[in-house]
């Protein structure tokens, strides 16, 4: 249960990494053409959203068959 919630985690921020990366990275100019908006950026972001509302559904359903328990803070006095 815990290797599935840290390969999505990796993979929503490998999906951040790469739209960073997209956005950083300078295209070049063609002055006499419209280019069309790169969606690549677009893609990677909608694709980190949707992991992360993925592993949110993934965890609550987790919960209520009981696969997981929350454990809460331990209160040492």
């Amino acid at each position: 249960m815990k290797l599935i919630i840290v390969l999505v985690l990796l993979s929503i921020v490998g999906a951040l990494a790469c739209a960073g990366v997209l956005m950083l990275r300078r295209r070049p100019r063609q002055e006499d053409q419209a280019s069309p908006p790169d969606k690549r950026m677009a893609r990677a972001l909608a694709l980190r959203v949707g992991l992360s509302v993925a592993l949110f559904l993934f965890i609550l359903f987790s919960y209520w068959m009981g696969w997981i328990q929350p454990t809460g803070i331990p209160l040492s006095r």
